[in-house]
């Protein structure tokens, strides 16, 4: 991933579910389960669940459409770590940037016991069978579902942007949705700490609030520093 990603504003999204077989996956099968075996000595909470991919993309007229297979998380995560060699598949997901009324972003830094321990980046996360409704993979769920899950805030909490503002990089496709909040960062942040203190195991660790390139982390991904670079710099 050695371009600079792309950063290009989408109206809609039109995803659907379009199952095939993952070559990668079956003939990388002996080396994906044992990695995936020691990453989960290493983080016994991981486990192989289900997740979605994509296989086929096409921007027209300002709709991204796009095709998802099924496949399981280990071998989605074992193809992330070695590099995302060319595979047939993109790993493209749903994120929702909360902004808050003072124009602050909030992002959260992900737990010890995840896959992606450390990081700071928006709710988001893999999309997966249950965000398949009627053939279709509505990423407007799986952001609901995310952002609920890692904040304890509901989309009711937000007025959310018209379309999508999409970052490719390499292998890597990130749909976010600007999500407004009437509420200060500060009163924001502390309701979202309020939630992970009640959480036995919260997948987030801390809350962090980004008012522009001074508060960025060498911990957020390129995907995060190229969105919030283009949305401070008005774009």
């Amino acid at each position: 991933m050695n371009e600079a990603p792309a950063v290009f504003r989408v109206e809609r999204l039109e995803l659907s579910f379009v199952p095939k077989p993952w070559a990668f996956a079956a003939e990388k099968r002996a080396e994906i389960d044992a990695y995936f075996a020691a990453l989960q000595r290493q983080k016994p909470k991981i486990w192989n669940g289900r997740v979605l991919l994509l296989h086929h993309q096409l921007v027209s007229d300002g709709v991204f459409k796009g095709d998802f297979l099924e496949t399981d998380f280990a071998s989605f995560v074992a193809w992330r770590h070695w590099g995302f060699p060319a595979a047939g598949v993109r790993d493209c997901f749903g994120a929702g940037a909360i902004v808050s009324a003072d124009g602050a972003v909030l992002l959260g830094v992900m737990g010890a016991h995840t896959a992606n321990a450390g990081c700071i980046y928006f709710p988001c996360g893999t999309p997966d069978p249950s965000d398949i409704v009627g053939g279709k993979v509505d990423f407007e769920r799986s952001v609901q579902r995310e952002l609920e899950e890692e904040s304890g805030l509901a989309a009711a909490d937000f007025a959310a942007d018209p379309g999508w503002t999409t970052v490719v990089d390499g292998a890597l496709i990130a749909q976010i949705k600007l999500m407004r909040s009437a509420e200060r960062a500060e009163v924001l942040r502390a309701r979202m700490l309020a939630h992970l203190a009640r959480e036995t195991q919260p997948e987030l660790a801390d809350i962090r609030i980004v008012r522009g390139p001074a508060d960025f982390d060498k911990a957020m991904p390129r995907f995060v520093t190229t969105f919030l670079t283009h949305h401070f710099g008005g774009g």
